[in-house]
């Protein structure tokens, strides 16, 4: 039996020995902090489970069948004291862990920009976070470093001390960007844009991958980050700068096909817009962004076949100053559907009303704001 035991903790401890407690142990001021409210936490809730488990225990064995000294009360039901304790305590600990979390969850909020470098060290004015903007492909890590115009696929460097801000998004699916050594994990999500700020203090080399199920290829979604002193980020842009390609809409949408443990690539150079277009799904030629679309939606929307109907009324055109529709709120006229348009004669005049389009509380106060036509006599 004692070989039996020697066996099974040697066996344990080799097993143990491939661990990382990197979450435990981070080299960024923020999964610091993260690690200190989940050691905080973790210790106010055991305050309560060490003392259940352990009375548990103690209880069965006092009041045991053959232990004929403990006290035998059928008839007791209630103890004020005791329930004072019992409701008390719980009560404590659950102010204190939603304090601690209310805290932590605004000074820890991703997108608050930091205001400080490590713990008693502000953020310096003169600083200027490192910006990065983040896509997840399938099944790879798309870097580009607008500062610097390079970008770099499964590799991600940042000078130690410096704070980094990161545009995370994604090409298809939702993906998980995870660098447990530098701050938690921000989801990346196609057509929409999320923040993280974070900072490296130690240099190094840590391991950055998706923590959210993409798809055959999720498994090899890892990269490399790299914690540089500033003369290292120095000549590692440089280095980017020389060996790398360019990276343009047409690249892109070649390097946007799904792949499955993709090598590092470098590009020295970055189309200025293509980030942009990423997050409003248009990089294809001839499609129309995201934001475009929303712009349309916001003054009235086009429908499908009424869109050559859609036109800026001739007060507007001439009585406003700058653009042609003006820096004032524009309406659609009106939308024709199929029917209508194909049933409409084709020797019609469109006249459209001068009346203004003014919004108004009230349906009945809504002028009339469809086009009419005259007929020929």
């Amino acid at each position: 039996m004692n070989r039996f035991r020697i066996l099974a903790l040697l066996s344990l401890s080799v097993l143990l020995s491939g661990c990382n407690a990197v979450v435990l142990d981070p080299s960024g001021d923020v999964a610091g902090q993260q690690r200190d409210l989940l050691v905080a936490s973790t210790l106010l809730m055991l305050l309560v489970i060490v003392p259940v488990i352990a009375l548990t225990v103690l209880f069965a064995w006092h009041y045991r069948q053959s232990n004929t000294d403990a006290r035998y009360e059928p008839d007791w039901d209630h103890s004020i004291h005791l329930e004072l304790v019992i409701w008390a305590a719980p009560l404590l600990i659950i102010v204190c862990l939603g304090a601690l979390t209310w805290m932590g969850t605004h000074l820890l909020d991703p997108y608050r920009p930091l205001d400080r470098t490590a713990e008693g060290r502000p953020v310096p004015d003169d600083s200027k976070p490192l910006e990065v903007d983040v896509v997840a492909l399938d099944w790879k890590w798309l870097f580009i470093y607008p500062e610097y115009g390079i970008a770099t696929v499964n590799e991600l460097a940042a000078p130690v001390d410096r704070p980094i801000s990161f545009r995370i998004t994604s090409s298809s699916v939702m993906n998980s960007f995870y660098i447990p050594a530098l701050a938690g994990q921000i989801y990346a999500m196609p057509g929409m844009e999320t923040k993280l700020h974070a900072i490296i203090n130690k240099a190094g080399t840590y391991e950055g991958f998706s923590a959210n199920y993409s798809g055959s290829g999720f498994s090899g979604m890892r990269f490399a980050f790299h914690g540089l002193s500033n003369d290292d980020f120095a000549k590692w842009t440089e280095e980017v700068k020389a060996t790398g390609g360019a990276l343009g809409r047409t690249d892109y949408l070649a390097l946007e096909r799904p792949s499955e443990n993709e090598p590092v690539r470098k590009y020295a150079s970055v189309q200025a817009d293509l980030y942009k277009a990423i997050v409003n799904m248009c990089v294809e030629p001839g499609k129309m962004c995201i934001s475009d679309m929303a712009a349309i939606d916001a003054k009235g929307g086009l429908g499908m076949a009424g869109v050559n109907n859609v036109l800026p009324l001739t007060y507007d055109k001439y009585a406003r100053r700058g653009s042609v529709l003006g820096p004032e709120q524009t309406y659609v006229a009106a939308i024709c559907d199929t029917g209508e348009q194909a049933s409409a004669p084709t020797n019609m005049t469109p006249v459209i009303e001068k009346t203004p389009l003014r919004p108004s509380s009230t349906p009945s106060e809504t002028p009339s704001t469809t086009p009419v036509a005259e007929r020929p006599s």
